[in-house]
């Protein structure tokens, strides 16, 4: 919103950072939106339980598709152990945001 009028802008072409141009970059892939629910669903989760639960992705896919998200600062990957080698995801308070109820 801008400050003056109150009113969400209609265009942010141009700007440096636009939450509405952020939103669909992140949202606009495929699987993205699948793991941000599964993740606001269950608050956390190893790769293989969100394999198990978003249906369909293959490993490689899924890493990669963390991977971005996680460079977006969406979600967090926590390492548990290295041997075996198990890992936790959990959305920050970013990705937490996208299951918040407007006001």
């Amino acid at each position: 919103m801008t400050e003056d009028s109150g009113k969400i802008p209609v265009s942010c072409a141009g700007e440096e950072w636009c939450p509405l141009t952020a939103t669909a970059n992140i949202l606009s892939k495929k699987w993205h939106p699948v793991i941000i629910n599964e993740l606001l669903e269950s608050e956390s989760m190893g790769f293989n339980e969100l394999k198990d639960r978003v249906g369909g992705i293959s490993s490689k896919v899924l890493s990669e598709s963390l991977g971005d998200l996680e460079d977006k600062q969406v979600v967090n990957r926590e390492v548990i152990s290295e041997k075996p080698f198990r890992v936790k995801y959990t959305l920050t308070d970013i990705g937490k945001d996208f299951g918040a109820n407007p006001k």
